[in-house]
């Protein structure tokens, strides 16, 4: 199953020495020209695509605490909650009246729900909104209801799977190096357990993306690490649709007070983005992340390589905890697409492409854009 493209280009493929030389050393418009010149080659249509979705965090409740998020609650806090089916129909229910095809389930690692909890709720969600894709539970997520429920993850995948679920977002990966894993999230699955969640769901004919969250304590040698590893997965899966750099959002988080850190700046992300497009020869999707860096960053990131703009988020608060709350409707993620001199197209969860929009009159076309912005 997959994604059987790629591009070459006449190149050898990126190794982690010439990687780690791109990122650190390379002029910044010219690394950014080379990701936008491969982003056209394989999107030659000049399309920008984007979901209508929501995302609805189930509980916040969570046993993993990481340092790094500002959204979970301890078992029995005064804060946690666990959402009634009646609410997450009620949220689906808005999200379909606006035209949506995709709900982004994700919450903390709960002690008490086990598998059954999600196999009647995926159930019901197939019955009551039959057109809505179920891309929901990151790999940590299905460890963690496996082991609550006493199975392997690959028996609570295919289960889950049955119930409804259709596909898994890449939550989750932060950085995959066991090192910066156990300074962030010490009670997380490793790297190697997130990739065997993600190619088992392969193997079940299951679509997949990949994220990486970047800003935190890792070095450059540790984000070519994440993406050659992500590479590598691919080759053997071909499971991922889309890859997915964003970076840490430090405000109120115990990782950021205690490290002093502070935001990755738009130079930083624009420069991992682009190094990501340029790796992953095997992924053929790039997302720009406007949830954490805003609508402006966002619009430059589709000329460093980024083909897609994500999703309208109805609905956010994962980020929205760490103090980020960039709001965008389909109107101005349309607006602001066809402004950078793309055709904004609506696509589902496989990426194909539901319907276009016009882009705004007046607008350059994409080789005048590309040549007035280089």
């Amino acid at each position: 199953m997959g994604w059987k493209g790629g591009w070459k280009g006449g190149r050898p493929r990126v190794d982690r020495e010439e990687a780690l030389t791109l990122l650190r050393g390379e002029d910044f418009l010219s690394l950014g020209r080379r990701a936008d010149e491969i982003r056209e080659r394989l999107h030659p249509d000049g399309r920008v695509t984007f979901v209508v979705d929501r995302n609805i965090n189930y509980t916040n409740i969570c046993v993993c605490q990481c340092r790094f998020c500002a959204f979970h609650r301890k078992p029995g806090h005064a804060g946690g909650y666990v959402l009634s089916r009646e609410e997450i129909f009620r949220k689906i229910q808005e999200l379909v009246d606006l035209g949506g095809t995709q709900v982004l389930m994700q919450g903390g690692l709960h002690p008490e729900l086990r598998i059954e909890w999600f196999e009647e709720l995926f159930r019901a969600m197939k019955h009551r909104f039959p057109g809505v894709q179920i891309h929901s539970l990151s790999p940590s997520e299905v460890v963690h209801i496996a082991e609550v429920s006493g199975l392997a993850p690959e028996e609570a995948l295919d289960r889950l799977r049955r119930a409804g679920l259709d596909s898994i977002p890449g939550g989750g990966a932060e950085i995959l190096v066991d090192r910066v894993r156990e300074a962030i999230s010490p009670k997380k699955l490793g790297w190697e357990g997130w990739a065997r969640v993600m190619e088992a769901a392969s193997r079940l004919g299951m679509p997949t993306t990949a994220t990486m969250m970047f800003g935190s304590v890792e070095t450059d040698e540790d984000i070519v690490e994440h993406l050659v590893r992500v590479r590598e997965i691919q080759d053997r899966a071909r499971g991922f649709t889309a890859f997915i750099p964003w970076t840490f959002q430090p405000t109120h988080t115990e990782l950021g007070e205690s490290e002093g850190i502070r935001p990755a700046g738009a130079v930083r992300y624009l420069r991992v983005l682009a190094l990501s497009r340029i790796v992953l020869d095997n992924v053929p999707n790039i997302q720009a992340s406007w949830v954490t860096q805003g609508e402006k960053v966002a619009q430059v990131a589709l000329r460093f390589g980024a083909n897609d703009f994500g999703s309208t988020m109805l609905e956010e608060n994962v980020v929205a905890a760490a103090g980020v709350r960039f709001r965008m409707d389909m109107e101005r993620i349309c607006e602001v697409i066809g402004d950078a001199g793309f055709t904004p197209a609506q696509r589902n969860t496989a990426y194909r492409v539901l319907r276009e929009f016009p882009r705004p009159e007046g607008l350059a076309g994409d080789a005048e854009f590309s040549e007035r912005s280089a």
